[in-house]
């Protein structure tokens, strides 16, 4: 029986030379894989209180969406800075050569509501760290946050769990 795993390629040398780039595409297009990775994604937070999901840009909107859907709850994108037409709330954060932006509008969270984080990598935790930052902000509370991959060499599951945050990952691979 396939893992989802078994569903994800690697791709060497992209986008830069030394890099193994995790290529969750190849679990998207599978429908037995995509089903697994989605149920998978749900099994840790049946009985638990959750009132929307943010997915991460881009990858974390097909899977927030897919479950946001089986949950029942609303989803909220976490986007690029400049994509989002209404009152946005901005948060920076550093990436491997620079700095980024993501942003969220004012009005998707509501004060005490039960929020599930989920995106298809987890790196350094830079890109997680700053939505769930504009989540508090806007008064979410985090209960998890969700990934497909991890990858523990670069930190970001022992970063988020030491801000004391729940981190799920349904596999991981070894080497950036």
């Amino acid at each position: 029986m396939k893992t989802v795993k078994d569903y994800i390629r690697t791709i060497p040398d992209f986008p830069h030379e030394g890099i193994m780039f995790r290529d969750v595409t190849t679990l998207f297009s599978d429908p037995r894989g995509m089903r697994l990775a989605i149920d998978q994604m749900l099994a840790p937070y049946v009985g638990t209180r959750i009132d929307k999901v943010v997915g991460l840009e881009a990858r974390g909107f097909i899977l927030g969406g897919a479950v946001a859907h089986q949950l029942s709850v609303g989803f909220v994108p976490v986007r690029k800075k400049g994509k989002l037409p209404g009152k946005v709330i901005s948060q920076d954060y550093s990436l491997e050569y620079g700095q980024a932006t993501v942003e969220m509008h004012t009005d998707a969270i509501e004060a005490g509501e039960k929020i599930l984080v989920v995106d298809d990598l987890l790196a350094t935790g830079g890109t997680a760290e700053a939505g769930i930052t504009l989540i508090e902000r806007l008064g979410g509370e985090i209960v998890s946050c969700s990934f497909v991959v991890d990858l523990p060499e670069l930190g970001g599951r022992k970063k988020l769990a030491g801000l004391g945050y729940d981190v799920h990952c349904l596999c991981d691979f070894e080497g950036a």
